[in-house]
């Protein structure tokens, strides 16, 4: 990797993160080399544009990605104006996300559509027709347009990524997005399945290329057990959260054993998991351990990979080690 050239890897601002420390922190990703910086909509914490052009605001070179907002927590109109606010401002480097939304989440708010893709493919190709400075007049399932247009219209094109996980869903990703956001827990065999759904909605719309940002849970050391137990509470987190019924772990055969695991104290579930599952599920481990991890989901599909440090308080640090000891073996 030259000089010039910017990192296939980018970083994940957790939305844990006060709003006042994000500009700070997407500006030090840039400095380190990262190539990228994603922030995200979890209801109700910092607001997913707003944090968007926060890191926008701060970084120069950088991709800024949204992964990403709920299709039916803003009208799409409302949702294409704030893409085309940030594009406009910052040409070529917004990457925004829609998904259907964590049901638990539209619940509160008492907005969960019927139709989850009924609702994100209207959502996407309304977004994407007013951003092209197309007239929108729809009925649809879930949103209504009468002669709605965007003012301020992008020069370029946007590119408009998906958050989806089953395979209905990304075949839609496929056929009607420039890519895909993947989980935190999707590991080279969830990838490859992945991708063969995606192909198939991309071959629909004759489709040649498709961004894969995918996330992972991260944490480095120097000592590689460390890294690897540092990383257990928060993989036990998200899978106990994703259940034993979930695309994620299904694509390793994960879910009986996952089942039985649940079934017990979930405060022990953390040093039960296998050590297998942070090979396959995390970036973890020493420099080494975190290269071939990166190396591994890009083999797979990813086009970039998107590092979630576990521990806030020494993420800084941990960023620090992969750009010095990672990033330029990158290839």
């Amino acid at each position: 990797m030259s000089g010039t050239e910017t990192a296939p890897v980018g970083v994940f601002v957790a939305t844990s993160t006060p709003p006042e420390d994000i500009a700070g922190l997407a500006a030090a990703a840039e400095r380190l080399g990262y190539g990228e910086v994603w922030v995200a909509e979890d209801y109700f914490c910092y607001g997913g544009f707003s944090g968007a052009a926060l890191a926008l605001g701060a970084t120069s070179r950088v991709k800024v990605g949204l992964g990403v907002v709920a299709s039916v927590a803003r009208h799409p109109a409302v949702a294409a104006m704030e893409i085309a606010t940030l594009a406009r401002a910052h040409p070529g480097r917004f990457l925004p996300g829609i998904g259907h939304g964590v049901p638990a989440w539209t619940d509160q708010m008492g907005v969960t559509a019927k139709s989850p893709l009924a609702a994100l493919r209207e959502c996407v190709e309304s977004v994407r027709a007013l951003l092209r400075g197309e007239t929108v007049d729809l009925e649809g399932k879930q949103f209504a347009f009468r002669a709605v247009s965007a003012t301020h219209r992008p020069d370029a094109e946007v590119p408009i990524l998906t958050g989806v996980l089953g395979p209905k869903s990304l075949r839609l990703s496929g056929r009607i997005a420039q890519g895909t956001v993947m989980s935190v827990l999707a590991g080279t065999e969830y990838l490859s399945s992945a991708l063969g759904h995606i192909g198939e909605g991309m071959a629909e719309a004759r489709a040649t290329e498709h961004l894969v940002p995918t996330f992972a849970l991260f944490s480095v050391d120097r000592d590689s057990k460390r890294a690897r137990a540092a990383v257990r509470p928060a993989l036990a987190g998200y899978l106990a959260a994703v259940g034993p019924h979930n695309p994620l772990t299904a694509a390793f055969g994960y879910n009986d054993h996952l089942a039985d695991l649940l079934v017990g104290d979930p405060g022990r579930l953390p040093e039960a998991l296998p050590e297998e599952w942070i090979d396959t599920l995390t970036v973890a481990g020493d420099p080494d351990d975190v290269l071939e991890r990166v190396a591994a989901l890009r083999t797979a599909g990813a086009t970039s990979v998107v590092l979630s440090p576990v521990n806030a308080a020494s993420a800084r640090e941990e960023l620090e080690l992969a750009a010095s000891a990672v990033l330029p073996r990158l290839v």
